[in-house]
């Protein structure tokens, strides 16, 4: 199992158009057959995406699609900073 925590800060006058841009994101995402979850949080201008996959290759097919690809091609100039993406391990 491969977990995955993104974080992603919209500019405040670009929340609107993240938040849906965000929404088709984890829409499109759900549909992959590797994708065991992929839960969208939030509180004001951060979008955090906690994602579950079931192997490396679900994983990069995932990294692969077009719709993440034009997701993080869109949002450069609509987000705060950088997407940061953590790749992490259960601990307990």
């Amino acid at each position: 199992m491969i977990t995955i925590t993104a974080i992603i800060k919209s500019k405040q006058e670009n929340i609107e158009q993240v938040r849906n841009m965000v929404h088709y994101l984890v829409t499109e995402t759900r549909k992959e057959a590797a994708c065991v979850r992929y839960d969208l949080h939030t509180n004001e201008n951060v979008f955090i995406i906690w994602e579950e996959w079931k192997d490396q290759a679900g994983f990069d097919f995932h990294n692969n699609q077009p719709y993440l690809q034009d997701f993080i091609t869109q949002s450069e100039s609509l987000v705060a900073s950088p997407i940061q993406v953590y790749k992490t391990v259960q601990v307990l």
